[in-house]
């Protein structure tokens, strides 16, 4: 089965990381791929912009399904492979409920941390302010104090959404395992820095690390300063 995907991905990108993932997850191991360099551009080849109209990465394809972003491919792999592998969407309405809203609420972190760290990446030289810096740097810290409460209600040792590995982590940590990696100050979300240490060595993750952070484990300090 895994033999009919083909998936294009790019090193470090926690969209591509979190499909990569799933696919480990769900045991769709042999799957096709194709890592496209972001130094080159490459992630904006004809291949992606054929299959993909937003010519993004990650692009997904199964068979003649095309599924172009990261969550819905996840949520696709859990759906068409719900009794394969490890199972990532609990059954009970509740549970599910904050499984998803974990998985949604990994778009504010995401951004937070983006704007952050890669500030002087997106914001234009004469277009760049400190004062605008300074709220980005306070909107981050207000949102790992929130996603430590998480982890801090849910008890030592649980993953995002309770004792059990689900979508939720599939989906948030790849942006989880910058904070370390870009230098952001332990104290500032230390439930998060458990929850990394616990989780890095998992086997599909392990297996799905971004190969340049194989080569240069260590990251710019970005976050050092926060």
């Amino acid at each position: 089965m895994a033999q009919s995907m083909l998936l294009y991905w790019s090193s470090g990108s926690p969209p591509c990381w979190r499909v990569m993932i799933a696919l480990e997850e769900k045991q769709l191991q042999g799957y096709k791929h194709k890592h496209l360099s972001f130094d080159k551009n490459e992630h904006k080849c004809a291949e992606v912009k054929a299959l993909n109209p937003r010519v993004q990465v990650p692009t997904f394809k199964h068979g003649d399904l095309v599924v172009n972003e990261s969550f819905a491919a996840c949520l696709y792999l859990e759906s068409a492979f719900k009794s394969q592998g490890t199972r990532l969407i609990p059954d009970d309405p509740a549970e599910q409920a904050l499984v998803y809203q974990r998985v949604f609420e990994t778009n504010n972190l995401q951004q937070k941390m983006y704007d952050v760290a890669f500030y002087e990446w997106y914001v234009p030289e004469g277009e760049r302010h400190e004062s605008a810096l300074k709220r980005n740097k306070e909107s981050l810290i207000a949102e790992l104090k929130l996603w430590d409460g998480y982890l801090e209600k849910m008890g030592k040792g649980s993953y995002l959404a309770g004792k059990n590995f689900t979508m939720a982590d599939v989906v948030c940590f790849p942006v989880i395992a910058f904070f370390p990696r870009l230098h952001c100050p332990p104290e500032r979300c230390p439930r998060l820095m458990e929850y990394y240490k616990m989780l890095k060595d998992r086997p599909s993750i392990k297996a799905s690390w971004p190969p340049h952070w194989l080569e240069k484990p260590e990251g710019q300090d970005n976050l050092k300063n926060l």
